[in-house]
């Protein structure tokens, strides 16, 4: 298996982690958005220390780098997470989740933008079929949001997909910034968390299942699974990452049903295989030029 092979597998992990994420957001609750944040990075931050100081001066010494790829991932990791956990707070979890699993299809967009690139027909195509997926879901709400959660809480959706699109398609400028790099940011992540937290909202004691949730987050989808994700999105196969990542809301909102965290239904069903199809469609087969 040669290397970029290998950084394509390490990135189906992140998309497997991802697909917990929701859940996981869910069953934490009602804790506030930036304190989730602050526990959640904190977490991760620990627990990459303790696999870079394992390695040594050579792991820890992957901390000190240059200040554009720090501040890129800093403003990536914390305006999407501030944005993803504000939305589930705040919309109806199944829906929410499905906007921000739009993600995939920006990078893709993104992507076909850049120089040397040129937008064709299916990624057209795919934005328009990714878009009806979310208009149907704002539809079945009434067409105000009314009781089905607030406008802010679906706006914040949909500005998760574009910050880590907009993220993942930056970070292939830095190839050469090891992916250690991330643990020293998940500590600057928690650190303005916490700040955001003491600022704007009341301290929740979270109960034994929501602590679990916490720790989840941040071991999993907070914490290995960006790792991961780094180095992929620097070494992998980004076609093929792009068309595996719509695994992610199909295992998302099926675990979501599953669990009860959120009720099935045929707009459910229909708008994630809107914007599943869309991103599809748009990516094209694996090995394909985007």
């Amino acid at each position: 298996m040669n290397a970029t092979s290998r950084a394509t597998l390490i990135g189906i992990i992140s998309v497997l982690l991802w697909a917990l994420l929701a859940l996981f957001t869910a069953t934490a609750g009602a804790i506030p958005p930036f304190q989730l944040m602050a526990l959640t990075f904190a977490i991760a931050f620990a627990g990459g220390m303790v696999v870079l100081g394992v390695r040594g001066k050579a792991g820890l010494s992957e901390l000190k780098q240059p200040a554009a790829p720090w501040i890129t991932a800093f403003l990536g990791l914390f305006g999407y997470h501030a944005l993803y956990f504000y939305a589930l707070q705040n919309a109806p979890v199944g829906e929410a989740s499905i906007i921000c699993y739009l993600w995939p299809l920006f990078i893709v967009l993104f992507s076909a933008m850049l120089p040397g690139e040129r937008l064709k027909a299916r990624h057209i195509g795919g934005a328009v079929l990714g878009f009806a997926g979310t208009a149907l879901i704002i539809l079945a709400k009434g067409g105000t949001l009314g009781g089905g959660g607030s406008a802010l809480g679906y706006l914040a959706a949909l500005g998760c997909a574009f910050v880590w699109s907009g993220y993942s398609v930056l970070n292939r400028r830095f190839q050469g910034t090891p992916s250690g790099m991330l643990v020293g940011v998940c500590g600057a992540v928690a650190v303005a968390a916490l700040f955001c937290h003491l600022a704007f909202e009341d301290t929740v004691s979270p109960t034994g299942v929501q602590w679990a949730a916490v720790l989840a987050l941040g071991l999993g989808p907070v914490g290995l699974a960006f790792l991961a994700w780094d180095h992929a999105t620097k070494h992998g196969n980004i076609s093929l990452l792009g068309t595996l990542s719509y695994m992610a809301p199909l295992i998302s909102t099926a675990l979501l049903v599953l669990t009860g965290a959120a009720p099935a239904s045929l707009t459910l069903a229909l708008a994630a295989l809107l914007v599943i199809g869309g991103a599809v469609l748009a990516t094209g087969l694996p090995g394909k030029k985007a």
